[in-house]
């Protein structure tokens, strides 16, 4: 019989209880509900002298919250993923590019009459 006999297994040498004297009394708190647009009501507790946010994320979807019940915050619009294309098009215009590409191709079949090799 592994264990028989432990009465104070997992306590150190003078534990005990914990109480509000041997703590300190707590601090005072106030507790501010918080709203988001999916009607998610968060409940955060902060400490009186704390300077309560306007806003707080939602802990149930991570939308911004805000204290105003009526008026929750929009959900921030999410930009889509961008490829290297769309950038080098927002920075080069389509005959800007078609020179490019000209001058390009114009060095490869010159290379390729001087009879250099291209990996």
């Amino acid at each position: 019989m592994a264990g028989a006999g432990n009465a104070i297994r997992g306590s150190r040498v003078g534990a005990g209880p914990m109480g509000e004297a041997e703590r300190g009394d707590a601090a005072p708190r106030q507790t501010v509900t918080y709203f988001c647009s999916h009607d998610h009501r968060s409940v955060v507790t902060f400490a009186i002298e704390a300077a309560v946010p306007d806003s707080w994320d939602c802990p149930k979807c991570g939308l911004p919250a805000s204290l105003d019940s009526e008026n929750p915050p929009p959900a921030p619009k999410i930009e889509p993923y961008k490829t290297h294309l769309a950038y080098v098009k927002e920075r080069r215009s389509e005959t800007e590019a078609a020179d490019i590409l000209d001058e390009a191709v114009a060095l490869l079949r010159s290379r390729r009459k001087a009879g250099e090799i291209i990996f």
